[in-house]
Parts: structure tokens; sequence; C-alpha cells
């Protein structure tokens, strides 16, 4: 779609872009009652998240985009769970405050940050409160299209915490996981399944939290 189409074309909805299924679970049951959401699977990383937001624009029009899902904490001061978001937009600053959520800055990173000492690493870096790997491209998609956009993203593993393994040399070429590596992975260290289900369960946490703050934002 080009400028003058979309200038033709009216906006409508909100779309709700999440890398992974598993960030989207929890909200996904809850968006089946609100009026004028989608959602987006963009799978990890920047390169998967432009194209993915660039081939749904391709055909639809969005009035607002939301980029969500997990983010590691860098900030001490944020607790599992914790719903921050940023967004250029006074108007929806107030309303995602009013839903409870934290404002925070963000860091696109270009990898997982794995461990407690690279997360003090990013956070005297770059100063950020949180990181994760698709909002900048989003963010960066809908300038360029003109739609406002927010990040709004729960922390699912804090400053502090080592997650149980490199997801990094895990993760096959497009980014996802390869789950043969991670069952040989887990086979050879039976010991991180107890760290590997504690982090799950945190996950569902904070995917739980995350779709509270969505489901009162975006409901009417």
């Amino acid at each position: 779609m080009n400028a003058d189409e979309q200038s033709e074309k009216e906006k409508t909805g909100t779309l709700v872009c999440f890398a992974l299924d598993e960030e989207a679970g929890a909200f996904r049951k809850r968006a089946v009652k609100i009026p004028d959401v989608s959602i987006l699977i963009t799978g990890v990383g920047r390169r998967n998240a432009e194209n993915s937001l660039r081939h749904y624009l391709a055909k639809n029009l969005p009035r607002l985009v939301l980029t969500c899902g997990f983010a590691g904490g860098l900030n001490p001061a944020l607790v599992l769970g914790d719903v921050v978001f940023m967004t250029g937009y006074n108007a929806l600053e107030e309303r995602l405050a009013n839903a409870d959520a934290k404002l925070a800055s963000f860091f696109t990173a270009p990898r997982v940050a794995t461990t407690a000492a690279e997360k003090k690493h990013l956070r005297e870096e770059t100063g950020a409160d949180v990181v994760e790997m698709e909002s900048g491209a989003i963010l960066a998609v809908c300038r360029e299209s003109e739609i406002p956009c927010a990040m709004v993203r729960a922390v699912s593993d804090t400053a502090s915490e080592d997650l149980p393994l490199d997801f990094n040399a895990l993760a096959k070429p497009d980014m996802s996981l390869d789950y043969g590596k991670l069952l040989l992975t887990v086979a050879k260290s039976p010991q991180k399944i107890g760290a590997l289900m504690k982090l799950h369960k945190n996950t569902l946490f904070a995917a739980e939290q995350l779709a509270a703050v969505l489901e009162e934002f975006t409901s009417p």
C-alpha cells in the first residue's frame, strides 16, 4: 500500500502485535469479546517484526498499533509481572497509565539478554528500564506509515535473574526456537528442568498481567 492509497483508506481498529503465540495466548482469550481488535504474531526479532507488519499494512490500516509481549528487566526496581509502556502520544500515555501500566524506557536488542551481568551492562550502556527484540522495528514502520504506536510489555525476568539457558544458541536462522536443540540441551543438563519450569510459570504470570492491562486499554 503506497502513501496515496493509505491516505484514501480509513483507519480502523487496533492491531496488537506479539512475537510469539505464548505471549499472545492470555490476551487472545480476552480479545474475543473486544470489538475492533486484531492480533498479529510477527516472529522474533527486528526483521521478522518489520516484515510481518509491512505485510499486514499492505492490506489493512489500523487506527493504532500496540507492540506487546515479554521484556527482560534492566531496572532493578521492576518486578516480575510489571507491565511497562512507552509511547510518544500523550493521550495514549494517560490511558495506559490508567490501565495500571508503568511508563518506562525500552531498548530493542538483537539478541536475548540471558544473564544478570548482561542486563546490568545494558542498563549502564543504554539507561533503559527493559529490553526486548521487536518494538523498535514496529515503531519505525508505524512512524513511516503515520500510525500511532505504543510499546506495552510485561517483565518476564528481572534484572537480577539469569535465564536457565542461552536461548540465542537454541535459535534457528529465522530466530524461532529449535526444539530439537532444546531437547538435546535439556537431556545433557537435566538439572536445568526445574529452572525451565519456573521460567514457564513466570511467563504465564507475565502474560496474564499483560492481558489484563491490554483488556482494560482496548475495551470500549
